[in-house]
């Protein structure tokens, strides 16, 4: 069943009128609704067209977390063969809001690593929304380890709208956890590729996207905090989130001019959450893209050009 988002309300009720129309055409086969309907879905497809046109930054920060949406474990499933998880950071437990392992990607040997927010209410809960504990970052510096010991690129798929604030992450060295996941994705002499497929929140997606390619869905969101939480603090006013989206400048649009993203990917007409598997097909291509480009290159040429891309990025901002 169709989630509608809070802008698409008009859509909601074309399409509900034709799905009305076809059943009751259903229970009463002498009715011939056909062209009506066909009509109606038209219209749908003009006005879904209309607002997808130009989406305001706050309607994009709703796309991008819509609860339809692919998340990171649909992608693992799709686009990556022999995935073998690796749980635990081998210090206090197993962290299920980052999950991550070892893979084949176009039969390529790598090692995928990823926040999941779950599709459901239990594996919400148990994936605490995609927000990292501690542990999930330290369960992330142990498999760019492994990965660099090996010599496997490293490809993470980010989705959270931030690190867990809570007071056993803080007890456990929360900051330090996000930092350390920071300096090693700086370190490792692999290939490293980031894409943002849904939520970029804060430290807690940095830690995962100091990458040599970054690319961004093309209404997905990157920031240092939220809409809700920037009005909150500048004006404070949570209502005043639609503000905030507009001058915190996160979407994947304004940081592709910002030089932030490398690459922005295309989604089909109404979003991911519509078209999941070409969605998931886009993200595949650009993947094999990014580490196309990186192929060839050594250790410390992959070290320099990833710190240089960091180091440059202020400069890009004040030019823009």
């Amino acid at each position: 069943m169709t989630q509608y988002l809070e802008f698409e309300k008009p859509l909601a009720e074309i399409e509900g009128k034709a799905e009305e129309l076809r059943a009751l055409a259903r229970q009463n086969e002498e009715m011939d609704v056909a062209e009506e309907a066909a009509g109606l879905d038209a219209k749908a497809e003009a006005l879904l067209a209309d607002l997808y046109s130009n989406l305001t930054p706050w309607r994009k920060c709703q796309v991008a977390r819509h609860p339809d949406r692919p998340h990171c474990i649909d992608y693992i499933n799709a686009l990556f063969t022999d995935y073998t998880a690796l749980a635990g950071d081998r210090n206090f437990a197993d962290d299920h809001a980052v999950m991550g392992g070892l893979a084949r990607f176009n039969d390529r040997p790598v090692v995928v690593i990823g926040h999941e927010k779950g599709n459901d209410t239990k594996s919400r809960i148990e994936r605490n929304f995609g927000m990292a504990r501690p542990e999930g970052y330290r369960k992330a510096i142990r498999l760019m380890d492994l990965a660099d010991r090996f010599g496997l690129p490293v490809i993470t798929l980010v989705d959270t709208p931030g690190a867990y604030p809570g007071k056993g992450a803080e007890e456990r060295g929360q900051s330090e956890a996000i930092a350390r996941s920071t300096e090693k994705c700086l370190q490792i002499g692999v290939p490293l590729v980031s894409v943002v497929i849904g939520e970029g929140g804060s430290g807690g997606a940095v830690a995962f996207a100091t990458a040599n390619k970054l690319a961004m869905l093309e209404h997905s969101v990157y920031s240092v905090i939220s809409p809700e939480g920037c009005a909150s603090i500048l004006w404070k006013d949570a209502d005043k989130m639609r503000e905030a989206a507009e001058a915190l400048r996160f979407t994947a649009q304004d940081l592709k001019q910002l030089g932030v993203t490398d690459r922005i990917i295309p989604e089909a007409q109404g979003g991911a959450h519509r078209h999941p598997d070409a969605t998931m097909a886009s993200v595949s291509s650009a993947i094999e893209a990014m580490l196309s480009e990186l192929d060839g290159k050594d250790a410390a040429t992959l070290i320099a050009d990833r710190r240089n891309k960091f180091l440059a990025l202020g400069q890009t901002g004040l030019a823009a």
